[in-house]
């Protein structure tokens, strides 16, 4: 049985729940999909645990702070937490951490599965939301990137992309709702995202990740002491209260 966790964000008291919960289970392997970094109070220590541990990581803009330093296309909240971001590894990052995250792939492949950050298309940076299962060509196009199936994060937002039976039909979307938090993986093409374990956005405040456990995907959701971590940003003044608000409601 494998985990699959994604966008820790920066939230030690996420993180910490979430692996909790994975010793419960029978878990040989953790893969993690990228954005430990970026919006929560922690980076260095979510860092820090995350290369110590025997996982497989890939790559995501937010971490990828060495090779670009752009703040162009975040919002001025965004911006304000990635220069407080880069400040604080300039001035606190071990160098060995610096080499862990200027090592990471952009994408990893593991049997059948696919494991990226953004999608298989832009493994780092695309966005793939419930609602482009209408955008036919774009679907067509991120499709064509995956052998059988594909894990990814980068939308905060957990569910299940399934390829179409027939050429021109529609993509489908499963929701962890609709499908009771378990989804059986069943030859079609299938993109399965984790949602994220340190800010979740899909109106549900508790961390997500996913267990992997055969061709069977269980969604796990794992409540976390929100109001410390919440508390920790307040603290942080380059970082907009808005992004300790935003984990009371999951949005």
């Amino acid at each position: 049985m494998w985990a699959v966790l994604s966008d820790i964000h920066a939230n030690l008291e996420a993180l910490d729940a979430v692996l909790a919960d994975v010793a419960k289970h029978r878990v040989s392997h953790i893969f993690c999909l990228g954005d430990i970094l970026g919006y929560g109070p922690d980076p260095i220590a979510c860092l820090q645990k995350v290369s110590d541990a025997n996982w497989d990581v890939v790559l995501s803009g937010f971490d990828d702070v060495l090779a670009c330093y752009d703040p162009d296309g975040y919002s001025t909240t965004g911006e304000a937490s990635l220069y407080w971001l880069r400040r604080t590894l300039d001035s606190t990052c071990p160098e060995d951490l610096w080499l862990f995250l200027n090592a990471l792939p952009h994408s990893h492949t593991q049997g059948d599965f696919l494991l990226v950050h953004g999608s298989p298309r832009n493994p780092r940076n695309e966005y793939v939301f419930p609602e482009d299962i209408y955008n036919h060509r774009k679907m067509e196009k991120i499709g064509a990137r995956i052998n059988r199936y594909s894990f990814a994060g980068h939308t905060h937002v957990p569910g299940v992309f399934v390829e179409p039976e027939f050429a021109g039909q529609q993509w489908e979307y499963v929701s962890p709702q609709e499908c009771f938090d378990f989804y059986r993986l069943n030859g079609r093409k299938t993109i399965v995202n984790v949602g994220a374990v340190g800010q979740p956005l899909d109106g549900n405040w508790r961390a997500s990740y996913v267990l992997v456990d055969g061709w069977d995907v269980i969604f796990r959701r794992v409540e976390y002491d929100v109001d410390t971590t919440v508390q920790k940003i307040y603290a942080i003044p380059e970082l907009d209260n808005f992004l300790g608000d935003r984990l009371r409601e999951g949005r």
